[in-house]
């Protein structure tokens, strides 16, 4: 048998599996109109990408959570700010970055007197305040596409609902016949376009739930960060009295 014949042969089978009852995906896809297989690819793409994002952001917001407390520890036994930030100030991790806003703004403020001490700590607190609002920022941009998917992905399945039915009801009126057979494969297929959808956003939306849960609990981290640091270098401030 040739190739051209085993192809025609595989899709006359799958015809026949659909009007059968045995709808299996393939043959839903493969039946299905051009729209609605435009729909499920799209689906099926986002629900990829959505995978690739959860897998890679569990593991980045896992490390940076570990990787905070270890920086807490040993920030809190450090008997030297300025030691410290030299060894530690020039890492990547949110936290640090913190620090380092902290200490160049403390730098800054204290190089000339007289130095102004109010003026110091607003400035002091707005640079770390800024500095915490970024790296969230950083850490949150790619969650942005989970929320449009769960948000998007059961419309778009919806749609390919929609068009599937529409498509039903011409087969019914071009054939001048309601039977199951020939209403069943349209219908078959936009429930299987919805299904789609439902497996895209569904996942999207625990992630994206969780995943803020979880930035803001770093967020916070931070924050209790800046206010202990912030309050050690007021201290430095009124010793300077």
């Amino acid at each position: 048998m040739t190739p051209n014949k085993r192809t025609i042969a595989l899709l006359d089978q799958l015809s026949v599996d659909a009007v059968s009852g045995n709808f299996s995906p393939i043959a839903l896809f493969l039946e299905a109109d051009i729209v609605v297989k435009l729909v499920m690819v799209g689906l099926l793409l986002a629900s990829v990408w959505t995978w690739t994002i959860i897998v890679s952001f569990a593991l980045k917001i896992g490390r940076t959570q570990s990787k905070s407390e270890k920086f807490e520890r040993a920030f809190s036994s450090a008997d030297n700010v300025d030691s410290f930030y030299e060894s530690h100030g020039k890492s990547t991790l949110p936290m640090a970055k913190v620090l380092a806003a902290g200490v160049k703004e403390w730098r800054r403020s204290t190089a000339r007197g007289p130095i102004d001490r109010d003026g110091t700590r607003q400035r002091l607190a707005t640079a770390m305040n800024a500095t915490i609002a970024h790296e969230v920022d950083q850490l949150a941009d790619r969650l942005n596409f989970l929320a449009t998917v769960g948000s998007v992905a059961p419309f778009v399945g919806l749609f390919g609902t929609v068009w599937g039915i529409m498509r039903s009801f011409s087969a019914i009126a071009a054939e001048q016949n309601s039977s199951l057979a020939v209403v069943a494969p349209g219908i078959a297929e936009a429930l299987f376009a919805t299904a789609i959808g439902l497996f895209a956003a569904i996942p999207a939306v625990i992630a994206y739930n969780r995943f803020s849960h979880r930035l803001n609990k770093l967020e916070a981290r931070m924050g209790r960060f800046a206010d202990g640091f912030h309050a050690t270098l007021s201290r430095e401030l009124e010793l300077g009295d």
